[in-house]
């Protein structure tokens, strides 16, 4: 069984934006997508830049250094769909934000 822990509250992080978070020692990206939140490796597969302090379009983060965008919802790369970041589950439980790596 997947092990939820707390990494934000929904006070935290507005609809259309990003948030780094550390879970075990990864950075998160944290994005809020129109009310859903969607957590992804926030360390982008191009250069290292931390991804949730790029822009969120409707589902899709541009990475602030050179611009590689991901898709929040599934981690892979519109620029190379061979880059994909690790996505992890999310739980939102009243306004605190959970997420796991899963089982």
């Amino acid at each position: 069984m997947a092990e939820f822990i707390k990494v934000a509250t929904l006070s935290e992080l507005p609809p259309g934006q990003g948030k780094t978070v550390e879970y075990l020692g990864d950075k998160v990206g944290l994005f809020n997508h129109n009310g859903q939140v969607y957590a992804i490796d926030d360390v982008c597969g191009h250069m290292g830049a931390n991804l949730a302090e790029g822009s969120l379009d409707d589902k899709v983060v541009t990475c602030p250094w050179h611009g590689w965008k991901y898709d929040v919802t599934t981690g892979v790369c519109s620029d190379d769909p061979s880059v994909k970041q690790r996505c992890y589950q999310v739980k939102v439980e009243g306004s605190d934000i959970l997420i796991s790596k899963g089982a």
